[in-house]
């Protein structure tokens, strides 16, 4: 059943890209227009958005660091055991 529902998805992708942008757009819109923002502790948190803009920069710093930290030698290289 889930193999279906990828299947039919995936034959539609265009489709299901364009609603994802439509639903990011309506989280925006209640956001900016509906939120009510009277207890916002910091003034950044009044702003449009501030919360997606911060979860999303602090997603990409998450995997930059990650990956600088797994090359700078958590990660063994493939040969390390012929050696």
């Amino acid at each position: 059943m889930i193999v279906k529902m990828i299947d039919y998805l995936r034959d539609r992708l265009r489709l299901v890209i364009r609603l994802c942008y439509g639903v990011l757009a309506l989280l925006v819109l209640y956001d900016a227009l509906i939120l009510d923002k009277s207890y916002a502790h910091t003034a950044a948190e009044k702003l449009p958005g501030f919360w997606s803009i911060f979860g999303f920069i602090s997603c990409v710093l998450i995997i930059i660091v990650s990956k600088w930290y797994g090359h700078l030698g958590i990660m063994a290289r493939e040969d390390y055991y012929d050696r």
